[in-house]
């Protein structure tokens, strides 16, 4: 024996000290708060710099904000094998989902009409982002803003330079309406209100549709649809132009051409040469894109999508998005019926 202890006590010993240090450091952790940290005090130094902001105000509105890690996990990207369109498409192309939307409609048919006008979106396209984003208003995020944007800012490696933006942006649009930053609730990825616009989004997009003299994202159906409008044209929306059209695909030459992007960087002939089969009225200069919908556990399916579908993808970059207010869009039309 050597010393007063042998091995074994000497290893409990090592472990409680390490399990104190530990508790030590998660405390001094959950101590700190946003605005102790190098980071977001540069960024608030940047606020004052660029933007007049008092960086003490700034500071504040970080002290106040909260790490979240189901933010940073509901972030996280799931496996590329776990995608699956027929569970995602199924998410929205329910009885309710597509009632609701008619109801909708029918509830805002004048200010559908007068952004479908203004804008060249037809009205269904309107309905179904609002209804994919949140059912219509009806689910529009638990979330504090502040907290979302701060752990994805400053805990977020992946994509912190975008998320520092929308922080930024966020804090302009709070001060700009002359409302509260931590009073705004909204998705763990910090959209915002009935159509979830980043903060970005409303102030390059987001229109006073109503006439009231302000945008109200979060309680105003109008400023809601004729944003989404107004983000569609300003994002190259081809007024009265198809968005997809169904494909099959009847040899193998298709692989070449088919590889998970969204730009529509072919010629529809081309296509057709790539063994690829659809609609013959798409004429053969149209600018195009194969794209395929896969299941681990079904048939892929194809779509031969057009710009309006790459205009889908500006809204969220994911083809089983564009694909799914597609097809929500068509059935809420076939419901739609006005008093």
């Amino acid at each position: 024996m050597i010393g007063r202890f042998g091995p074994a006590t000497r290893s409990l010993a090592a472990s409680a000290l390490a399990a104190l240090a530990a508790l030590a450091a998660a405390s001094s952790s959950a101590a700190q708060t946003y605005a102790d940290r190098a980071d977001a005090r540069a960024f608030a130094a940047e606020m004052a710099e660029r933007h007049g902001f008092p960086p003490r105000e700034v500071e504040r509105l970080l002290a106040g904000a909260r790490y979240l890690d189901s933010v940073v996990t509901l972030m996280t990207p799931a496996a590329p094998g776990a995608r699956s369109w027929q569970r995602y498409r199924a998410n929205f192309r329910t009885p309710r989902r597509v009632e609701a939307g008619a109801q909708f409609w029918r509830q805002h048919a004048a200010a559908l009409e007068r952004a479908s006008a203004i804008y060249g979106v037809p009205p269904e396209f309107i309905v179904a982002i609002i209804g994919v984003e949140t059912e219509y208003g009806r689910n529009t995020g638990s979330f504090r803003v502040l907290d979302a944007l701060a752990t994805l800012a400053f805990d977020y490696p992946r994509r912190a330079e975008y998320f520092r933006s929308e922080l930024e942006q966020f804090l302009l649009f709070a001060r700009e309406s002359r409302a509260d930053a931590a009073s705004f609730r909204g998705s763990y990825a910090g959209a915002i209100g009935i159509p979830q616009f980043m903060p970005g989004s409303i102030r390059r997009y987001a229109v006073d549709f109503d006439g009231d003299g302000r945008i109200d994202l979060r309680a105003s159906a109008a400023d809601a649809i004729g944003s989404v409008a107004s983000f569609l044209a300003q994002h190259g929306w081809i007024a009265g132009a198809a968005v997809a059209v169904p494909a099959e695909v009847t040899g193998e030459r298709y692989r070449l051409l088919v590889d998970g992007g969204v730009d529509p960087i072919y010629r529809a002939e081309e296509l057709r040469e790539a063994d690829v089969a659809f609609d013959e009225t798409v004429g053969e200069d149209t600018p195009s894109v194969l794209i395929e919908l896969g299941s681990p556990d079904a048939p892929a399916e194809y779509l031969v999508a057009l710009q309006n579908f790459y205009v889908l993808t500006r809204y969220n970059r994911s083809s089983f998005y564009a694909a799914a207010v597609r097809e929500l869009a068509a059935e809420v039309k076939a419901a739609y019926a006005p008093r």
